[in-house]
């Protein structure tokens, strides 16, 4: 297989396939394979993903959306990032909504989910404990995402959802080549900015649809919809 700088940009079934292999991160290889050997109740008689969970859509997005990591009984039990669990609903839903998915739901990865026009990746491709990776297991899986900001050659708006995800993808940028500007624009629901200017996509900015947000008002339905409705215009603005 010739290695990534010689494959077409977009292919990323390479790419893909070696984020599956990763072993980077002892602990949280132990973590994804213990959760999926105990399993919760509910799912106790499915066989668990239990590895790194790859990035999913269409190699020539133009909206690429970053999360944080895969959910211990989501995308860890499933093997679909953003799939099986309530955040996942949130994201298809309104995905499905904008126009980016054939379908508003995503239970598993043969459930027949189609993404035209986007792709979804995330920070860490592991289950973290408490869903907070430490910033060495952040910058080990970090490449992966500058080799995704280097072959999406399409993208024009980048949707960041939370904050870690918005620094990951400030700091992908910077390894990518393009330093961070000075004062680097600060974090928040519904922020839009072009910080490369013409050499960077639109950057837009989303609280995570998590249960800890959704549950309690701090993200509603609303408000949410209206940030993928915006990403849906400035994509077909942007051409």
């Amino acid at each position: 297989m010739p290695p990534p700088s010689r494959r077409p940009k977009g292919d990323l079934s390479d790419l893909n396939a070696r984020i599956v292999a990763c072993t980077a991160c002892p602990r949280l290889i132990a973590h994804c394979r213990e959760v999926a050997r105990v399993k919760r109740r509910a799912w106790a008689h499915e066989t668990y993903w239990g590895r790194p969970v790859p990035s999913f859509g269409d190699a020539a997005a133009r909206l690429l959306v970053v999360g944080l990591a895969p959910a211990a009984h989501g995308g860890n039990r499933t093997g679909r990032v953003f799939t099986g669990d309530s955040s996942g609903n949130w994201l298809y839903d309104a995905l499905h909504r904008a126009g980016f998915a054939n379908q508003p739901v995503s239970t598993g990865r043969d459930d027949g989910l189609v993404l035209t026009d986007a792709w979804v990746t995330a920070t860490n491709h592991c289950a973290p404990p408490d869903n907070k990776p430490t910033l060495d297991e952040q910058a080990s899986c970090r490449p992966f995402l500058v080799e995704e900001i280097g072959r999406l050659s399409r993208v024009r708006v980048v949707l960041a959802l939370g904050r870690i995800a918005w620094d990951g993808w400030f700091r992908a940028m910077a390894d990518a080549g393009h330093p961070t500007p000075r004062p680097r624009p600060d974090f928040g629901h519904g922020v839009e900015v072009r910080p490369f200017g013409s050499a960077g996509p639109l950057l837009l900015g989303s609280f995570h649809p998590s249960r800890q947000n959704t549950n309690t008002g701090r993200l509603t339905r609303e408000m949410w919809h209206s940030v993928f409705a915006r990403a849906r215009e400035r994509v077909d603005a942007l051409g």
